[in-house]
């Protein structure tokens, strides 16, 4: 593919404000080296004393529903009767990986085919949704190594995602479906997505073309 050729359009750009909770929507964002303004600036940390992880984060994959609220006192409140404390950091970002996370809807609609279902992409909680423009597409392994121009921001894709249970939750209702998961791991390596870093810090914006340098 020629450098420039156009892959795909920008659709959707989220935001973590809070990590492990819910997405906020974005129709343009900051990119600085550290990522989407604002994306994870706070976490939840465990607190609970003589628990195997107290002191790391609270995890999507240990709730079902935390991806479901917004407010770290929501969340609280989700976990209180398992006996279990939180506390909340404002330091971030906290990032499981790399800065930004990225996922084509060709990626998805393989998936989907396999299960006969829609697939929301908020399952994977990506920072950055496209639509391919292209009918041969190329896989996460493919692209790793590439320079993606997206609006004034330049990424690198450093990394396909390897995936959890997480993404068998509902994104509004938490309900489970060990299937999307089970999928994944069968048809595709257990991945979905990639992690990016950023080259260039800049603007982007919701149908932005994503070039291929």
């Amino acid at each position: 593919m020629e450098a420039g050729h156009p892959l795909a359009t920008l659709a959707g750009i989220w935001r973590y404000p809070v990590k492990s909770l819910k997405a906020q929507a974005l129709e343009r964002a900051q990119v600085g080296a550290r990522g989407l303004a604002g994306d994870r600036a706070s976490a939840l940390f465990l607190a609970t004393p003589d628990r195997a992880r107290t002191g790391k984060t609270f995890r999507g994959k240990e709730h079902r529903l935390l991806h479901t609220v917004t407010q770290p006192v929501d969340a609280v409140a989700l976990v209180e009767a398992d006996g279990l404390h939180l506390e909340t950091r404002g330091d971030g970002p906290f990032f499981d990986a790399q800065p930004l996370s990225l996922i084509f809807d060709r990626w998805i609609a393989e998936l989907e085919r396999v299960l006969d279902m829609t697939l929301d992409p908020l399952r994977y909680r990506p920072n950055l949704f496209a639509r391919a423009l292209e009918t041969e597409f190329p896989g996460e392994a493919d692209l790793v190594g590439a320079v993606l121009q997206i609006g004034g921001v330049r990424l690198r894709v450093v990394a396909p995602i390897d995936r959890c249970v997480t993404t068998t939750y509902d994104v509004e209702t938490g309900q489970p479906a060990p299937q999307v998961l089970r999928a994944v791991a069968e048809h595709r390596d257990n991945v979905m997505g990639v992690y990016c870093t950023v080259e260039m810090p800049g603007e982007l914006a919701a149908g932005d073309l994503i070039r291929r340098h």
